[in-house]
């Protein structure tokens, strides 16, 4: 069995907006992670960690950006908008396909 390790944000496909690149944004945006940190070859047990950290964070806002605090709300928005320009720019279509 091979072991298979998360490439890191930074170097992940659609310019990070993958499930597991919006966990280690969304760790950014609470603190859960410094932004220096892309998991960059952590394993599935690590990423499954984060993501339970970082659903717990989401909870008391319904896991919605618009319920954020002001201060979060605005990380959010500038995490997410640097990723779009970046996925834009490698060919990324936000528009789902007739198979999605």
């Amino acid at each position: 069995m091979t072991l298979q390790l998360y490439v890191g944000v930074d170097n992940d496909a659609q310019g990070g907006l993958t499930h597991l690149g919006r966990i280690v944004r969304d760790a950014w945006v609470f603190g859960i992670l410094p932004e220096t940190e892309t998991c960059a070859g952590w394993d599935s047990a690590r990423m499954q960690n984060l993501y339970e950290q970082v659903y717990a964070a989401w909870d008391p806002y319904a896991h919605l950006p618009s319920r954020l605090p002001e201060n979060l709300r605005e990380k959010h928005a500038n995490l997410y908008a640097q990723a779009i320009t970046t996925a834009r720019s490698m060919g990324w279509d936000a528009e789902l396909d007739k198979d999605e």
